[in-house]
């Protein structure tokens, strides 16, 4: 009997004239129940009907609509703000914009802040930052004292190397300031004719002309450059009121759009061209795609598309037409005189020299720079 030596795991068991029993191994990259379960309901839901997903679509862009969207927007105001007697005039707007509104504590202080509320459940093939459950966008609105000691700060005393002095460092918002009445209340700090007259302490005086018009539009420049952050400067609670109104309405149409940009070339799906004709690989379907690339030409009617189909039926043919003409004119001009198929007692028509050119042009230029329909 063969000497048998020591098994090894793993490896092969040798000897003369004898065969290892059959056995059973199981290692970790083997694929058990729970995993292959969870495998095949991932290519269940990639094979989805194509019907059902078109219907998923359908119903994620309904709800993404900006009239829908805006239902789920909800603007936070800041108590301190409703201490202004023209506060009302924004909460009257507010609701006759379709939205919520809440009066909540915010922070930094008489601020307003979005939100939006996530649809639950999420519809099916919407990318989760569509559906973004808060929106980082923020509008302060502050005294036109206040700004101006701002302004002076950032002017005259730190720079643009300080931060922002109405804004925390540590803010992760996107926030726009608002200040009303600061035109107003720059011409009633403006001395009248009998003041000038009088003479007042150099202190005083310096202090009355520290901050005008001039060191504002500095302090706009600044924090639009420095800062990103967006000054309104409006004259009354109706236009602030207004200019709340329409950012809320562009908040709305967000998420449709971030859909479309994410959706790429939603008109060419599955190899298909736009009239859902497939085009195979013995050809079947290229002449009704031909057909629909010369009908994309401006003022090109069926008829006219279907001359050139019948004497070419396929761009190919066309370019060996171009390639055995002599002259570049002959070229121009060898679609001008296809006749086009008109109604009984009509005038006979041609395709035309100005969609010959057109044509020949399409298919036999280099340069993809030029103009082809020169009445556009």
């Amino acid at each position: 009997m063969a000497k048998v030596g020591p098994r090894r795991a793993g490896g092969s068991y040798r000897g003369r004239g004898q065969r290892r029993p059959p056995t059973w191994e199981i290692s970790d990259s083997d694929t058990e129940g729970p995993v292959g379960a969870e495998a095949d309901t991932e290519a269940a839901t990639r094979a989805r009907d194509p019907a059902e997903e078109r219907r998923a679509a359908a119903e994620a862009l309904r709800l993404l609509r900006p009239e829908r969207a805006l239902q789920r927007l909800a603007v936070r105001v800041d108590p301190a703000i409703l201490e202004d007697a023209g506060a009302d005039i924004l909460l009257e707007a507010l609701g006759s914009l379709g939205c919520e509104y809440h009066i909540e504590p915010q922070r930094p202080v008489r601020s307003l802040r979005w939100s939006r509320v996530k649809p639950e459940p999420c519809p099916y093939g919407v990318p989760p930052e569509v559906w973004a459950a808060d929106e980082q966008e923020l509008l302060l609105l502050l005294e036109p004292e206040e700004f101006l000691q701002g302004v002076f700060q950032l002017t005259q005393i730190c720079g643009p190397t300080c931060s922002v002095p109405w804004i925390s460092p540590e803010s992760t918002t996107c926030p726009h300031l608002a200040v009303i009445g600061l035109d107003a209340y720059l011409w009633s700090r403006q001395p009248s004719a009998q003041e000038m007259q009088q003479p007042e302490s150099p202190g005083v005086a310096r202090a009355e002309v520290a901050v005008g018009w001039p060191e504002v539009e500095e302090a706009l420049v600044l924090l639009q450059l420095w800062a990103n952050l967006d000054v309104l400067l409006v004259a009354s609670w109706q236009e602030l009121s207004q200019h709340v109104c329409a950012f809320t309405k562009a908040l709305a149409q967000r998420p449709f759009k971030q859909f479309q940009e994410c959706t790429a070339f939603p008109f060419c799906t599955a190899g298909r061209c736009v009239t859902g004709k497939r085009v195979t690989r013995d050809g079947t379907g290229l002449q009704g795609a031909w057909w629909w690339q010369i009908r994309q030409f401006n003022r090109v009617s069926p008829a006219v598309a279907d001359a050139v189909v019948t004497a070419f039926p396929s761009p190919r043919l066309l370019q060996q037409a171009y390639m055995a003409c002599s002259t570049e004119q002959e070229r121009l001009t060898l679609l001008a005189d296809l006749p086009v198929k008109v109604d009984e007692g009509a005038r006979p028509r041609r395709v035309g020299s100005d969609l010959s050119r057109r044509i020949c042009l399409f298919l036999t230029s280099t340069n993809p720079d030029l103009l082809l329909d020169l009445s556009s």
